[in-house]
């Protein structure tokens, strides 16, 4: 299988007042062509300041000191602005949390995808406006050509959410990067997205990242998966093997977490909370927070993502 973005030894910072704090540590993630890798964990573990970092659309006091990003074998981290203006929307695309955060409350759907199909291709408006309607039906919006003339308001946010997605396949996005896309959904419309996003990597062969918290969500959806804790990437397998054997205390905890996971069929929480990047913990990051912590090696030494079995990799002392 061929790789489409490869993040090698990602080391991100940000700019406090007194002092440089770590975000990422050494992050390595592959995406193959044509497959669904999803990047999990909980609020604040790195996720999405890891998508950011391919986009190059980090916030002012952050920083990437190190590491390499290969997309197509060229690194985005020696591209100048207008390179990256140029691949942003056109070969890679965003998919955010929120679509009010990407839609023009004053502008027609119609405006907003014939701007942004010309923002990226050479065709008239009117060959622009004729690959919005194809897109809109693609994403399965009822009466494309009729809805093109609506504005943001009028959609729900599920429709808005598959306007978004129209949008990265009318440019003809090779990577889609979709950070929570059914967060503020309910559980029949993000059945629906996601079915969506699965049917379009089907049919067109789009690579897509995700980034979610939702494990039940996850296991539906994606080839591959890749833990997240504390900046840390402490798991990758792929889905059905991390699934059926994972191979980090953190992630076994979260699985434990799940309903219908734990044999008792009650809910086992994590105990404590994420660190803050501000924190100073020697050793492995989870030990504060894990089952099988042990004391003088879990709090001393630092363990690396390791492989145990075929593609499955994890960062364990224990395992």
């Amino acid at each position: 299988m061929e790789n489409l973005l490869e993040i090698k030894n990602l080391n991100l910072f940000f700019r406090g007042e007194e002092k440089e704090y770590q975000a990422l540590y050494d992050v390595n993630l592959t995406l193959q062509k044509g497959l669904i890798h999803a990047l999990v964990g909980e609020s604040g573990c790195g996720k999405t300041m890891t998508a950011m970092s391919i986009m190059r659309l980090l916030p002012k006091s952050a920083f990437i000191k190190s590491g390499e990003i290969i997309f197509k074998e060229e690194n985005l981290l020696k591209y100048k602005e207008s390179q990256m203006r140029e691949l942003r929307g056109n070969k890679i695309a965003l998919i955010p949390q929120d679509p009010m955060t990407s839609l023009n409350p004053l502008y027609t759907i119609g405006n907003q995808l014939v701007e942004s199909i010309r923002a990226h291709s050479k065709v008239t408006e009117r060959q622009a406006l004729r690959k919005a309607r194809e897109v809109m039906d693609l994403v399965k919006i009822p009466d494309a050509s009729g809805k093109l003339d609506f504005y943001p308001h009028e959609f729900s946010g599920g429709m808005k959410q598959r306007i978004i997605i129209a949008m990265a396949l009318a440019c003809n996005a090779e990577l889609i990067i979709a950070d929570e896309p059914t967060t503020a959904l309910d559980v029949t419309i993000q059945k629906q997205i996601m079915d969506l996003i699965l049917e379009i990597k089907n049919e067109i062969g789009t690579t897509v990242l995700l980034i979610s918290h939702d494990l039940a969500l996850v296991s539906n959806y994606t080839d591959s998966i890749s833990v997240m804790y504390s900046g840390h990437v402490v798991e990758q397998a792929d889905s059905k093997e991390f699934f059926r054997n994972p191979k980090h205390p953190y992630s076994i905890a979260l699985l434990n977490s799940l309903p219908g996971n734990n044999q008792a069929m009650r809910l086992k929480t994590i105990m404590g909370a994420p660190p803050s990047i501000q924190e100073n913990i020697t050793g492995c990051k989870f030990h504060p927070r894990c089952d099988f912590y042990e004391p003088g090696l879990c709090d001393t030494e630092e363990p690396k993502l390791t492989v145990r079995a075929g593609n499955h990799c994890s960062a364990c002392l224990k395992f």
